[in-house]
């Protein structure tokens, strides 16, 4: 039996409140921090189930059959809650690249629910997930363009791991990238590691692209990665996503232990 797909255009208060699908969900945002300003750059938007549940047990709900609104409405609902809550900072979203089937009319819903509250623009940015390889280069690329042109900010999530490779930049060439935490993990003690994201970072630097190094849990990583000219970073060492709320970092982790 074909699976039927409903790509019907959906407004900011139907994704507000989940029209369409069989369960609901909510947010949570971790900060990613400016070591040089010691100011919070960005709160990336991460769902979560109602009661707190993880991301893994939404995401069993999420099919060929529903992606489209499920990605619709993690976007209005990451906004609605980021303006409640105040946020003055970048808002970064996750994005299914393969849930846009054209990017002019998805982005409708995204717009609306900015101008709805009161949310600029210019401060949401869209990053394109890991988890689902791109089926097709051409139609992200048309994605990224657009959404660029529209004043969003663009990122490639999980850089180094799975599907996101130099491949994907050389096509996209994203606002941001985001260092895969795989790559972090222990890198002040791994030179090969070392190589690979001095040689990711002359890349960037080279395309203008910014740099983020997701992932981050110790004092020990955070250094060797600042010596390498890194400023934003991301990962329990500052905090761990807040549910429902934006938390602010201690001073502490802006100074040597």
């Amino acid at each position: 039996m074909k699976i039927q797909k409903d790509y019907r255009p959906l407004g900011c208060a139907e994704c507000a409140g989940g029209a369409g699908l069989e369960f609901d969900f909510t947010m949570a945002f971790q900060p990613i921090v400016n070591t040089t300003t010691k100011n919070i750059f960005a709160y990336e938007a991460l769902v979560r189930g109602l009661n707190n549940e993880s991301a893994g047990q939404v995401f069993e709900n999420v099919n060929d059959s529903n992606r489209y609104r499920f990605d619709q409405s993690c976007r209005t609902k990451a906004i609605k809650l980021a303006a409640h809550l105040g946020c003055q900072a970048f808002l970064s979203i996750n994005f299914m690249p393969n849930a846009v089937y054209r990017p002019e009319l998805c982005i409708r819903t995204t717009i609306e629910a900015a101008e709805t509250f009161g949310f600029p623009i210019s401060q949401i940015i869209f990053e394109i997930t890991e988890g689902e390889k791109v089926e097709d280069i051409t139609h992200v690329r048309e994605i990224v363009q657009y959404y660029k042109a529209k004043g969003f900010k663009t990122a490639i999530d999980d850089f180094g791991a799975g599907y996101a490779g130099l491949n994907l930049l050389a096509e996209l060439q994203t606002d941001i990238i985001k260092l895969d935490m795989a790559l972090i993990r222990g890198i002040d003690q791994n030179k090969s590691r070392q190589a690979i994201v001095k040689g990711i970072l002359q890349v960037c630097k080279e395309l203008s692209i910014t740099t983020i190094a997701e992932g981050v849990e110790t004092y020990e990583e955070l250094a060797i990665l600042q010596t390498f000219g890194i400023e934003l970073f991301q990962g329990y060492y500052f905090a761990k996503p807040a549910f429902q709320s934006l938390v602010a970092v201690s001073p502490s982790a802006f100074e040597i232990p």
